[in-house]
């Protein structure tokens, strides 16, 4: 089970970076660092802190700081890997023609958006993630039976839930009084809700285990706002994430990895990691798990970063990374995949003519004025 849990971690770090680069990446490149990512980075990352030997495991009898770090279902392991992956690799690929500049290369006055096509396949995509994140987060626990392994699953289901909803709530309203604030109107984007609810989800994977139910909503309020804060960066950086990934991912990867330093329980820290002594600066801990955490983040960023700069800028360097700007205007579902995914043709002038001519034969001709004529009255008798 162990390796089937490595294996749909792995694919999920690749997939990470498939959103963000939607539109113009190539498929050769997907195929080149998903191999990448998924054979050689990821796997070093897993090792160093879910690794029985790894130097910020918490898993042996020396770990690092006394505790090493925790990261109970991949905030870092998975999540950051994958949204630093697609941060680099937005950052070197480029935006999507019309997002930032015109057709003359001159900035927009505001960043073009590019509406999705069905907003209800986004809702069922996101309740789809969510539903599985019961798979990622209680079922890390890797065991039921032995004892205390079911407390650790049930807390991590409960905290999963909370976070998520909190997540969901913080990043739609807080981004409703942003707009009231700039324009006077209330709206509502279901986007942001739906965005607000991953990045709870990611907030609360690498503390899931440790944190009482308060501390999961606390986590997951924080990280609607780190994704709103995120998201806007990468504008006003003029980084092109089309599915706003890298906020989900990268951003809320950091603050659950950093999460943990401040609220672990340490009855929840005993029962998951065993009695070490080190936990939540919050509940009067001596900062070391904090410092873990702390170092865990900075080493999957400079690992991941040392590696896939590198290899990014040879698949561009190479002509493999993205595709020319008339099969990106045209879209790649034609360019590239012998179709688009919805016939947007409609009928042909022949059928409509058809159609016209047919319906013109059944029409009825109702007269405009017709002729009402009165009923005549009986003349009256005379009584015999």
């Amino acid at each position: 089970i162990g390796f089937f849990f490595q294996f749909a971690f792995a694919a999920t770090a690749a997939t990470i970076v498939a959103g963000t680069v939607a539109e113009r990446c190539k498929f050769e490149a997907y195929l080149c660092y998903s191999l990448m990512l998924t054979g050689f980075v990821y796997p070093v990352v897993v090792y160093s802190v879910w690794g029985a030997s790894g130097f910020l495991t918490a898993f042996n009898d020396d770990p690092a700081f006394g505790c090493g770090m925790h990261d109970f279902a991949g905030s870092g392991v998975v999540h950051m890997t994958g949204g630093i992956t697609a941060l680099i690799a937005a950052k070197i690929l480029g935006p999507r023609i019309g997002r930032f500049y015109d057709a003359d290369g001159n900035e927009l006055p505001e960043p073009h958006d590019f509406p999705p096509h069905s907003v209800a396949l986004q809702v069922l995509g996101t309740f789809i993630l969510w539903v599985g994140w019961y798979g990622f987060n209680p079922g890390s626990t890797l065991s039921i039976s032995p004892a205390g392994y079911a407390d650790v699953c049930a807390l991590a289901a409960v905290t999963t839930t909370i976070a998520a909803a909190a997540g969901s709530v913080s990043a739609m309203f807080t981004d409703m009084v942003m707009h009231r604030r700039q324009t006077g109107e209330t709206a509502y984007d279901i986007t942001m809700c739906m965005n607000g609810a991953l990045s709870g989800l990611v907030g609360i994977t690498a503390g899931c285990s440790v944190v009482a139910p308060w501390g999961a909503f606390v986590i997951g309020i924080i990280a609607g706002w780190a994704y709103i804060f995120w998201s806007k960066l990468l504008v006003k950086l003029k980084i092109d994430d089309a599915v706003d990934a890298v906020p989900v991912h990268f951003g809320n990867g950091i603050w659950g990895c950093i999460a943990v330093g401040f609220f672990a329980e340490p009855s929840r820290v005993e029962t998951a990691y065993g009695d070490h002594g080190h936990y939540g600066v919050l509940y009067g801990g001596d900062g070391k798990l904090l410092l873990a955490q702390i170092c865990g983040v900075l080493w999957i960023i400079g690992w991941v970063t040392a590696v896939m700069t590198p290899y990014f800028l040879l698949l561009n360097m190479l002509g493999l990374f993205r595709v020319d700007a008339v099969e990106e205007e045209v879209g790649l579902d034609i360019s590239h995949h012998k179709g688009a995914a919805y016939d947007l043709s409609g009928p042909t002038e022949d059928a409509k003519e058809k159609f016209e001519i047919s319906t013109s034969q059944r029409k009825v001709e109702v007269p405009t004025e017709a002729k009402v004529e009165a009923p005549t009255e009986a003349a009256p008798t005379e009584a015999a």
